[in-house]
């Protein structure tokens, strides 16, 4: 399971950004959570340079564990 940045070689971190929805209800002054949906990943991107990486082209085993880390979809 590789990932490099294609622009300056890192291979150890990057960001990756994710999205998650909360539908929420107000009862009197209170605020509950009613449901919560999985976070899914919007960007990745290298920590060293910022270069975007297409989440889409990277190898299915590295995509699985990365979801399955992230708890998304």
């Amino acid at each position: 399971m590789a990932l490099t940045c294609p622009n300056c070689g890192n291979d150890r971190n990057f960001l990756v950004k994710t999205l998650q929805m909360h539908v929420v209800r107000l009862d009197d002054a209170r605020v509950e959570v009613n449901e919560e949906g999985r976070p899914a990943v919007i960007e990745v991107l290298c920590d060293e340079c910022e270069t975007a990486l297409n989440f889409e082209e990277f190898d299915a085993a590295l995509r699985k564990e990365m979801l399955l880390t992230l708890g998304a979809r």
